[in-house]
């Protein structure tokens, strides 16, 4: 499931030249503006119908931490 949800961001950042890890930071690249985090919002709405709140989404650090995210609160 780590791979999707890793393969799902880079489609959505249109993310090519590199391979995104569950380590990777948000505050690291150019891709994590505003847009991106709204379109990323929206598909994780979309894939899992889970919304992440743009708050939320911006105390996150780390993939992992979305990701664990997710799935608390698809559990919920």
């Amino acid at each position: 499931m780590e791979a999707k949800f890793l393969e799902m961001i880079s489609d959505v950042l249109e993310i090519e030249n590199r391979t995104l890890t569950m380590e990777d930071t948000f505050r690291n690249y150019d891709e994590w503006d505003s847009l991106a985090r709204l379109s990323l919002i929206a598909e994780i709405d979309d894939v899992y119908n889970v919304v992440i709140e743009d708050e939320v989404f911006k105390n996150l650090i780390t993939l992992s931490d979305l990701y664990n995210e997710i799935n608390k609160r698809t559990q919920a």
